[in-house]
């Protein structure tokens, strides 16, 4: 929210004081302010600036006047469009509502929620038109910036007493200053366009005018140029331009500043007779000029570069949140339907034809599993299992799979430093880049070249630390500064349809940003691309990595101490058998299929679909030897309910589910993970290894 917006809140206005009541505390949850009006007529004048959205009931508007409402949304600055959450019990269409076309003309921007409606769907409605006026203050933040710069760029221009002109090269439309026609002897008001300009200028200069601008059109110098001009009574003057060919918008067009010099030349004419030395002062004077040209065209072209990054990156951002946000629930559902096929493989019996379209099927659900890991890791949101590896070791090891991906007509050059080479990486995710990164050197060289993997300890130029750099360079076909620039945008390929998802090196440049590093990219066309990869270095030998870190080539996350102690096997009858496992999901879809799986492995499941259902089979007393708990859960996350498990009983083991790692920085608390989606074979295997660490434990006790 930005600072200049003074107690930003919601307007509420219903039928009943209940509706108002209910519809503040739900708006609460999710931390927005609100107001409410008696009538809408009250209602109408408390709409303001910092109104966020308005909630108001159909049945407040019947006999309304809608004049005033009507009055202020038509006369919203250009930035805002306050949005109007109208609750209706007709819906949003003409069709079933004859007054929605009149509301929406009256107010503008409305959407229609149709009652009844699940708190859900208002809260997320609600969150949508908070995002959408948030958005509308950073616009006004922006015209507001770009207002000053302008100010101070006509502070300049009228500092260097220079009247700013556009010329459309593709049109010849000249737009100026109101102060241009003065330069030339023309009222204010009069018309004034190229051929006017061109009319004003001395018959013996008007040629050499034209060919400087031509010139600079055809992309050769700037225009910078001295020249006499005949005023309509008949007096001859001095003008001075001076432009630069630059392309706003697909479009050529020379920008610059023109000045009278009538005083000057007559003074250079007088001083010149006088004294030569004098013209030390007029070069100095036209210096000035230079700079002050100079910094207008820098001002101007250092605006249009950050208003080109600002578009680029909130359209990055809006498409990393859409993105991160439909591939953990994409994951979700793939959980469910690997879990249900897992289970239903182990009651097909015989039946080849069956266990047959089963495999099919969990192939093709786990290639959506690998296609969301991408977006995920796209969108900065997977989780990672960091270790301290060895990246020299690491590639080192890979170099006979690649010389099989690359083929024979390939020469692989690997240049590797003779002592280890360490830093903090997820071991199977690099390896999973380092192949794709491959792969797209190979098709680049479709009749043969020269790959190069160079591992060293380089550190970018914008990065301040010690850095390790993977370098991967090919001699293909290489990109155009077009190509380079679209590289990283999701399902950007130039592989051509069914060839490539455009989500390779999208979730490279995540990986090495979630890592802490970065991509840097490099391209010459007809030469060859080089990727580069940098990691934060590590000194020392290689040792587990803080967080959620496993050995290198681990398929099964290992089950890290659980705060305040270490993990503690299953209590009770059930240790070496049957467990009574507590599982906590608020996705009731995938808390049935992992109910099955969990009983088919012959334990006995409670289910509870909230954490305070889970704290209340905890608080009863009854045996529960385990608890598995999803992450994401609304009201009470899965670390939330973790640590208030802890408080009933202290030596719980407790599995988290996730499909990314999106614990807080102030959770406390380091639970195992099982990574969604998962399969029966892995939820057993986390389970084991819970019953297995703490026998191992005891063993190394007794041997002591």
């Amino acid at each position: 929210m930005p600072s200049t917006v003074i107690d930003p809140h919601a307007l509420i206005l219903t039928a009943g004081r209940r509706d108002t009541e209910v519809a503040a505390a739900l708006l609460s949850e999710i931390g927005i302010n609100s107001k409410s009006g008696a009538d809408f007529e009250e209602f109408s004048g408390m709409l303001a600036d910092n109104v966020l959205f308005a909630v108001v009931a159909e049945e407040t508007l019947r006999g309304a006047d809608l004049d005033a409402a009507s009055s202020w949304t038509r006369a919203q600055p250009a930035w805002s469009d306050l949005n109007f959450l109208l609750l209706t019990h007709h819906g949003g269409g003409t069709e079933r509502d004859p007054q929605a076309a009149r509301l929406s003309d009256a107010l503008g921007s409305v959407t229609f929620i149709e009652r009844p409606f699940h708190p859900t769907t208002f809260l997320s409605l609600a969150r949508t038109a908070l995002k959408a006026r948030h958005r509308q203050y950073e616009s006004r933040s922006a015209m507001e910036a770009a207002t000053e710069a302008s100010e101070r760029l006509a502070t300049a221009l009228i500092a260097g007493r220079l009247s700013a002109w556009e010329l459309d090269l593709d049109t010849m439309a000249l737009v100026g200053s109101d102060d241009l026609r003065a330069i030339f002897g023309r009222p204010p008001e009069a018309p004034f366009d190229y051929a006017d300009l061109l009319a004003s200028i001395h018959a013996d200069d008007r040629g050499r005018v034209a060919d400087a601008i031509g010139r600079a059109g055809g992309g050769g110098s700037d225009v910078a140029v001295e020249y006499r001009t005949r005023w309509p009574d008949g007096a001859e003057h001095w003008a001075e331009t001076r432009a630069r060919l630059v392309r706003i918008r697909g479009r050529r067009k020379l920008v610059g500043v023109c000045s009278n010099v009538t005083e000057r030349k007559s003074a250079e004419r007088a001083l010149r007779s006088q004294n030569e030395t004098l013209e030390a002062r007029v070069a100095a004077r036209t210096a000035e000029l230079e700079e002050a040209h100079r910094l207008t065209l820098e001002q101007i072209e250092q605006r249009e570069v950050a208003e080109r990054k600002l578009v680029h990156a909130q359209k990055m951002e809006m498409i990393g949140q859409l993105t991160g946000g439909v591939a953990h629930d994409f994951n979700n559902l793939l959980m469910a339907v690997l879990a249900n096929l897992d289970v239903l493989r182990r009651h097909v019996g015989q039946d080849a034809r069956a266990a047959r379209l089963i495999d099919g099927a969990v192939q093709g659900a786990q290639r959506g599993a690998s296609l969301t890991q991408r977006l995920l890791a796209f969108a900065r949101r997977q989780e990672l299992s960091i270790a301290v590896t060895d990246l020299a070791g690491l590639i080192g090891g890979m170099t006979s799979l690649i010389e099989r991906t690359i083929g024979t007509t390939i020469e692989l050059r690997v240049e590797l430093p003779d002592e280890p080479v360490r830093a903090s990486v997820d071991a199977n995710q690099l390896d999973l880049a380092l192949l794709n990164l491959v792969v797209n050197a190979r098709d680049a060289m479709p009749d043969g070249g020269i790959l190069t993997l160079t591992l060293d300890t380089r550190s970018p130029p914008d990065l301040a630390g010690a850095f390790v750099r993977l370098a991967v360079a090919d001699t293909g076909s290489g990109m155009d500064q077009a190509t380079l620039d679209r590289a990283t945008e999701p399902f950007f390929t130039t592989k051509g349809i069914g060839k490539g998802t455009g989500l390779g090196l999208p979730m490279i440049h995540g990986l090495t940003e979630q890592l802490g590093g970065k991509l840097r990219l490099s391209s010459v066309l007809g030469q060859g691309t080089v990727v580069e990869l940098f990691f934060p270095a590590i000194s020392g030998a290689a040792a587990p990595a803080p967080g959620n870190a496993r050995p290198a080539g681990s398929e099964t996350p290992q089950p890290q101490a659980i705060a305040p102690g270490p993990p503690t096997a299953p209590a009770g009858p059930g240790r070496e058998g049957k467990l009574r496992i507590l599982l906590v999901d608020d996705d009731a879809l995938i808390a049935m299929s992992t109910v099955d799986m969990l009983e088919d492995l012959g334990h006995d499941v409670l289910e509870a679909n909230s954490g305070e259902t889970a704290l209340r089979y905890l608080g009863g007393g009854e045996r529960i030897d385990l608890m598995i708990t999803d992450f994401s859960m609304p009201r009470m996350n899965g670390a939330q309910l973790a640590q208030a498990a802890r408080d009933l009983r202290p030596d719980l083991p407790i599995i988290l589910a996730t499909g990314y790692a999106e614990l807080p920085r102030d959770a406390g608390i380091d639970l195992p993970r099982l990574r969604k989606p998962y399969d029966q074979r892995q939820l057993e295997a986390q389970i084991e290894a819970l019953r297995i660490r703490p026998r191992e434990a005891d063993r190394g006790t007794r041997a002591r």
